[in-house]
């Protein structure tokens, strides 16, 4: 068996709008996906006793904060957008877990602009089962995913430092 490759330390541009997207396709796909087979509010099991789907319409944001605020959200997840877009597009590379952060982020806001945009709402359908927690999509996972790498980074670069 071979030993795993190291992480690369940076990324550059181009797998980064690749990796961007993926996540914006697979987005909008699981969302049309939803609203073509599910009657919206009806639960459908999916991982029993872990998760279902249940399609709702969010006007809002996370945990349905600025309900009704469809206006707003759209123009923040495009100036969003366009000012990660930049950051991207000015770095020939990355940080490798700076990097991975930008392209989820970027992917995520894209992801439910289009909604914002196109359809006055967000489509939500994924339902955690154990739990009392707001309705979500995979939009929201990459953007969840965007934090948790930049606290990794974050983390990494203060261990760097400090090993110097």
């Amino acid at each position: 068996m071979r030993p795993l490759r190291p992480l690369p330390s940076q990324l550059a541009r181009r797998p980064l709008l690749l990796i961007t997207l993926v996540i914006v396709v697979i987005d909008q796909a699981s969302k049309a996906w939803v609203c073509a087979h599910l009657q919206p509010g009806l639960p459908a099991p999916f991982l029993p006793g872990l998760l279902q789907l249940r399609w709702v319409r969010n006007t809002g944001a996370a945990f349905s904060l600025f309900r009704d605020s469809t206006l707003v959200l759209g123009l923040l997840s495009l100036v969003v957008a366009l000012g990660v877009a930049v950051w991207i597009w000015k770095s020939r590379q990355q940080p490798f877990w700076q990097g991975l952060a930008l392209a989820f982020l970027l992917g995520g806001t894209v992801g439910n602009g289009i909604d914002r945009w196109s359809l006055g709402h967000v489509t939500d359908f994924l339902e955690l089962v154990p739990i009392n927690f707001p309705i979500f999509n995979g939009a929201d996972i990459a953007i969840n995913l965007a934090v948790a790498c930049f606290v990794i980074d974050a983390l990494t670069r203060r261990h760097e430092h400090h090993k110097r």
